[in-house]
Order: structure tokens, then C-alpha cells, then sequence
């Protein structure tokens, strides 16, 4: 973005020129004889079609999108049966809130979003390099092309309801549900060189070799240094295009690289003319650059364009022609050649001129049941494999200041395996001094004071607040983050001396770097589980939080210790409401109505003392049937007291009930329609009973109007 606005400030009327040109050109080079004749043709990679899956409140769903280099467009049709007017989102409670979210690399978390969800998914889906959540619809459609999003590992996640209530645990869980299904297909260009919306772009991909390193461009480089210089060119020695006519070329950086160096050279007219030229390098990694969307822009005509510390992945550059001068001649064509430099450390070296210490840290997986877990060491440095702690100063030799008092760096390189998206990078500083350091982590590449995705100075100097940055300790001796749902691949973590006096050498600093399931492990007030994504590629982790806290590490208490006691006193001793029942149905001598009462009473105390955390006399489960069950029996056995009906009848109904009830205390007993089959159950066999009453009474009746008939006429006789 830098770039862009020191290009507008300087050559505001050079960048208007390049934007229509630029815009224009694509008609014409749809219709050039250049593009080949792969133009418009794609083929389906991959079409996946996910059920229909039901989220309750609270719940959750991942997806993940796998989309190749060569990928064209991403397709993905959900229909659900949400009834949402997006108009009047500000009245729907977030906690009941359905949502859908888009991710780049990891799986999303919606609560560390700040923004707004006015916006539909189909009009907001145009800017996704960050995470985006939109309310979600009925029905959407949407289709993202290679010009929208880069390759890479996507994940879409859908939330029914978010908020730090979404983890805490709940005894009775109720709120509207939604179902979905998903189809989701990707599809790539037939021909392996076209790109753009439709394939109807040609990419020249670079191919590269090995060069002498005394060959390096950039004179500043320290070319003893270097371990190697690779050289990547065009198979066509030169492009003759008109003004304005873009094209287009592909480069991939298959490993970790100091800097990369593109130039035009053989810049010339294809006639003779005396004007100057210029050319407008755009380049943008993953995906297709433009004026409008582009990492970095340059006028090469006047020099080489160096990327310092790029990306690992394919970084797409296009070269736009612009003459300023204007001119009636249509067969003007200005003539160039392409060339780039992928300069490359020595093993244990990076940064500036390749002066600074890197090490690669070997992954030690943990045993135990949880997937993917694992800590980080240094190849070399004499740390001990049995813990996660390394010292940082054995690691920092005198090579290592022998630059810049202010921009001496250490490096270490870890990976992130596949599928383990959904782990967190737990990184802890500490020392028996002041700490002397500052963290810079980036994914894909080295960090520096201009490139990182998150980084800690000091208490008033870090990544901004959120989710995905995690600060738990910010004190002089010790420093302690999380990066959530860190991204497959290869992550950079930098360490920025701030001083290398003697005196701060003399203090011992231990550091540990570790991918872990759960932050905090819950804050030891929640238990830690795991999950898979819909398609099982990609485990993910999450906190199930106790009855007082929340948030995506159970560290919000939702409610107080003061309130936590009151409610456990009120839910407790309320169930001595049952002396009550048992009282009167004891002094009516109803033993069995007096002793189920009695232990309706005691088991629906004992499950609440143990469902509060208190105490728990049996398995929660156990406790929770029995208190389910004996309270449908007592409802439904108060309507069935009431019914003068013969008591072989009444047993009769009882045992019939007493296995219904089982049924439904066994099998979702808290679900509220619970409630309402009970009573009209109890209800029922009242009407039964009253029924059963009526009838006899009216036999009776008839029987006795019958005999006095009888004995009047035999009287009569």
C-alpha cells in the first residue's frame, strides 16, 4: 500500500494513464494471437457436496477448501433454511446470531472480529485478504476467481451464535436451530499457462538456474556471503507489445530467500524513436496483480525492483508499456526482456547481506491423545531434547553484532504440518534480567521491522489486540503469546536484540516455542477437546468451558464466585420444596406418592449440587436421568391420584408410564417439549380416569333404574 500511495503522490497522471490502459487492454488481449488455444477452458479439480447438517445454538461447522496454483475459480452454492433480514441485523442478539465466515490459511473464530456484519456475503466478498464474516442467508451463491482470492488452504466456518457465552457450558441449551447444505466445486485452466476470470490471460512462467553469484544485481549485497544466485528467465528472449498491453509472467520461491530482483532489460522501440519509455512492473504474490491490487509497483524502465525477504509461494508479475507521448502510429511497439534474481543465504544465515544467525527448529512431537502436539528446537545450540526450553544466549556468537547496533536480528524457522491449522504457536521469553528482545512472526518468510503479522516489543508496543494475538504475561523478565489457529506451512520467528552492550549478555534467557491445542489449557477452568473439519482433513481445538466462564480460553467469567454461591444455595435447597408434596401425601397415606416425591426431591438436589460443581454422589449422567424421570413420574403420579379409577387400573397406567418416562429421561431429557408431553401425558390420564368414573356411574345407574322397573311390574302382576 506504501507503494501505491508514493506512486500516486509523484506520478499522479502517469497512474491514471496505466489504469485505463491497463483496464482496456484485456479486451484486446483476449483477441490476440498470444494467448493460445487453451483460451476460455477449464476442468473441474475438485466438487464436493457436504449434507444436510443441523446446527443447535452454539454450534459450529468447518470447511476446508483446498485451491491449487493453477486454480481458476472457487464456486460455492449454500442453501439453508435461516430466515434473516440482513436490514434489521442490529435487533438479533449476537449469542443467537448465525454467521458465516471466510478465512485464508486457518480456521476462522468470528469473536475476534470488531467489524460490523451489516453486509451480505455476496455484495461484501470482494476483500478477502483478511477474515470476513457476513450474517448468514437462505441462499448464497457466490464465485471467486483467481483475480479475488490466492491458492492456498481456505476455510469457510459457520457459527449458530458467537460471544463468549458459545463456550461455556450449560446445563439446558436451548435457541433456534439451522440447517445447511453445501456445494462447493473448484476448477482450474486447461491450459497450465492461461489465468484470469475466464483463462483468457497468458502467463510466461520463469524458468530459473543456478548463476555465479558475482553476477548478483544489487551491488549493496555482501556477494561473499551468498550461497547461491538463481537466475530465472523467459523462453522467449523478447516481448514486442503495443502501449498498454499487459503481460503477464509467474516466479516461484520454493524455499526461504533474501531478496528478489526483477528486471527489463533490451527496453527499445521497434522503430526509431526518441522518446522516453516507461514500463510498469506490478507484482503481487498468489495471486494475479493489477493496478488496483498489487504488493509492489515500480517503473522498471528506470530500475530494478527488489523484494526484500519474499514470501514463500508464486508470485505473479505483469509489465504494462506506457508511453506518455502521444502518437497516431498504431505499429509502435515497445520491445523488452524479463529477468529476476532469487539471491539466497548460506545455511545459518539471513537477513541483511546475510550477516544475521537462522536456525531451523526441529519439531518434537508430544505423547499423549491430543493430535498434533508438539515443541520446537534448535538443530544445534545445546538444549535438552526432554524439554521445551532452549537458551537463546549459547545460539548468539560475535558474528551476530558485527552490524548495526540497532538491526541485529536472530531467526528460527519451524513448520506447521499439515491439517494442524487448528493449533496455536505458543511462544515464552523469560530471564533472570531485563529482556532484551523483541518477537517479529511471520508466515511464509523472515519478519522485519517492515514485514510481520504479529510481533511484541514491549507492554505499550504489539499486534493489535484480538484473537489472534494472545498476550498473557507483558513483564521485564517474561513475555507469553499465543498466535491462534496459526496457518500451515513455514512460519518465521525473529528476535530483535535491542541491546548488545556486555552488561546485557551477563543474564541467562530461556525461551520455549510449542504448538499447542487450547491457550492456557482452558485457564484450568474448562477441558480442552478437539474436533475434525467436514471434509477430516484438519483437527481443530477448542475450550468446553465450567458453568462460570467463557471465551475461546474460559478466561471471561461470566458469572461471579458471589454469584456462583448464590446460585448454587438457591437451586440446592429449593428442591426442599418437595417436603411439601411428600408432607400431605404422607398424611393422606399415599406411601407411593409420598416416597417418590421424597426421592424426586433428593435426586434432583443431588444433581444440581454435582451439576454447579459442588459435589457429585454419582456419575453426572446418572444423576441427571434420575432427576429427569423421577420428576416426569411425580406430574404425571399427582394427575393419576386425582383419577378415581380402580387401582388395578391405576397400576396399569403407572407401569406403562414409568417406561414411557424412561424413554424420554434416557434420550435428550432437558429438551423442552419434554415438559409439555408430561403434562398432557398427566392430563390424559386424568381424562381417562374421569372417563372411566363416568362410565360406571352411568352403568350403575342404568343397572339400578332397570331393577326398580322390573320389580314394579311384578308387583303389578
Amino acid at each position: 500500500m506504501g507503494f501505491n500511495l508514493i506512486l500516486w503522490c509523484h506520478h499522479p497522471n502517469l497512474v491514471l494513464s496505466v489504469l485505463v490502459l491497463f483496464s482496456c487492454s484485456f479486451c484486446l488481449f483476449s483477441a490476440n494471437d498470444e494467448v493460445g488455444t487453451g483460451e476460455g477452458e477449464t476442468f473441474t479439480v475438485s466438487s464436493f457436496r457436504y449434507p444436510a447438517t443441523r446446527l443447535r445454538p452454539f454450534d459450529l461447522r468447518y470447511i476446508r477448501v483446498d485451491l491449487p496454483p493453477w486454480f481458476s475459480a472457487l464456486s460455492i452454492a449454500l442453501n439453508s433454511d435461516v430466515d434473516l433480514d440482513v436490514s434489521r441485523i442490529e435487533r438479533v442478539p449476537m449469542s443467537t446470531l448465525p454467521i458465516i465466515c471466510f478465512r485464508d490459511g486457518s480456521p476462522p473464530l468470528p469473536d475476534a472480529l470488531n467489524t460490523s456484519l451489516k453486509d451480505s456475503a455476496t455484495s461484501g466478498i470482494n476483500d478477502l485478504d483478511v477474515e470476513r464474516c457476513f450474517p448468514m442467508q437462505k441462499n448464497i451463491t457466490m464465485k471467486l476467481t483467481n483475480n479475488q482470492i490466492s491458492p492456498g488452504v481456505w476455510y469457510i466456518g459457520l457459527f449458530n451464535g458467537i460471544g463468549p457465552t458459545r463456550t461455556q457450558s450449560k446445563m439446558i441449551i436451548r435457541g433456534p436451530s439451522f440447517s445447511f447444505i453445501a456445494n462447493i466445486s473448484v476448477e482450474a485452466c486447461t491450459n497450465s499457462m492461461m489465468r484470469g476470470d475466464f483463462c483468457n490471460s497468458s502467463v510466461y512462467p520463469l524458468s530459473c538456474a543456478e548463476s555465479d553469484v558475482s553476477n548478483a544485481l544489487e551491488a549493496k549485497m555482501n556477494k561473499s556471503m551468498l550461497e547461491s544466485l538463481v537466475t530465472c528467465k523467459s523462453n522467449f528472449e523478447a516481448f514486442c507489445v503495443h502501449e498498454g498491453m499487459p503481460n503477464f509472467f509467474s516466479l516461484d520461491i520454493m524455499n526461504v530467500a533474501e531478496e528478489i530482483i526483477i528486471t527489463a532489460a533490451n527496453i527499445r522501440f521497434n522503430v526509431s524513436r526518441s522518446n522516453d519509455i516507461s514500463l510498469m512492473c506490478f507484482v503481487r504474490h498468489g495471486a494475479m496483480p493489477s493496478v488496483t491490487s498489487n504488493d509492489y509497483n515500480i517503473n522498471i524502465a528506470k530500475g530494478p525492483l527488489v523484494i526484500h525477504s519474499p514470501l514463500i509461494g508464486r508470485w505473479y508479475i505483469s509489465i504494462v508499456p506506457v508511453n506518455l507521448t502521444k502518437t497516431q502510429d498504431n505499429s509502435v511497439r515497445v520491445c523488452y526482456s524479463v529477468e529476476s534474481q532469487v539471491l539466497q543465504c548460506p545455511l545459518g544465515k539471513a537477513g541483511p547481506n546475510c550477516t544475521m544467525d537462522s536456525y531451523l527448529l526441529q519439531t518434537f512431537v508430544r505423547r499423549g491423545s491430543t493430535p498434533f502436539e508438539s515443541y520446537y528446537l534448535p538443530v544445534v545450540g545445546g538444549a535438552s531434547y526432554d524439554s521445551a526450553n532452549f537458551p537463546l544466549e549459547p545460539l548468539l556468537d560475535d558474528s551476530s553484532y558485527s552490524g548495526e547496533p540497532d538491526n541485529i536480528w536472530t531467526y528460527f524457522l519451524l513448520n506447521i504440518p499439515r491439517g494442524a491449522a487448528g493449533g496455536n504457536i505458543h511462544i515464552q521469553l523469560s530471564s533472570d534480567m531485563k529482556i532484551s528482545y523483541e518477537v517479529y512472526a511471520r508466515f511464509g518468510g523472515l519478519p522485519s521491522l517492515d514485514s510481520w503479522d504479529y510481533y511484541y516489543a514491549n507492554k505499550t508496543r504489539r499486534s493489535d489486540p484480538s484473537m489472534f494475538f494472545t498476550l498473557y504475561d507483558s513483564s521485564d523478565n517474561k513475555v507469553n503469546f499465543y498466535i491462534m489457529y496459526a496457518r500451515e506451512g513455514t512460519w518465521g520467528i525473529g528476535l530483535r536484540h535491542l541491546n548488545t552492550s556486555s552488561d546485557s549478555m551477563k543474564g541467562l534467557t530461556i525461551m520455549s516455542i510449542s504448538l499447542e491445542r487450547c491457550p492456557k489449557r482452558c485457564s484450568s477452568h474448562g477441558e480442552c477437546k478437539f474436533s475434525f473439519d467436514a471434509s477430516g482433513l484438519t483437527s481443530y481445538s477448542f475450550c468446553s468451558c465450567d458453568r462460570n466462564h467463557g471465551g475461546f480460553d474460559c478466561s471471561i467469567e461470566i458469572v461471579t464466585h458471589q454469584g456462583h454461591v448464590r446460585q448454587s444455595i438457591f437451586l440446592i435447597v429449593s428442591n426442599a420444596a418437595a417436603i411439601l408434596p411428600a408432607y400431605w401425601a404422607l398424611r393422606k397415606k399415599a406411601l407411593a406418592e409420598w416416597v417418590l416425591y421424597t426421592s424426586s426431591g433428593i435426586s434432583s438436589g443431588l444433581y444440581h449440587a454435582c451439576d454447579v460443581g459442588t459435589w457429585c454422589a454419582l456419575n453426572y449422567n446418572v444423576l441427571q436421568f434420575m432427576d429427569f424421570w423421577l420428576s416426569f413420574m411425580a406430574v404425571i403420579s399427582t394427575f393419576l391420584y386425582l383419577a378415581t379409577i380402580d387401582e388395578v387400573l391405576k397400576r396399569a397406567i403407572h407401569t406403562a408410564v414409568a417406561i414411557l418416562t424412561a424413554l424420554m429421561a434416557a434420550t435428550k431429557a432437558t429438551r423442552s417439549s419434554n415438559v409439555i408431553l408430561v403434562i398432557v401425558i398427566g392430563a390424559l390420564g386424568l381424562f381417562i380416569g374421569w372417563l372411566i368414573e363416568i362410565s360406571t356411574k352411568y352403568r350403575s345407574l342404568s343397572f339400578s333404574i332397570g331393577i326398580s322397573f322390573n320389580f314394579s311390574h311384578c308387583n303389578e302382576l
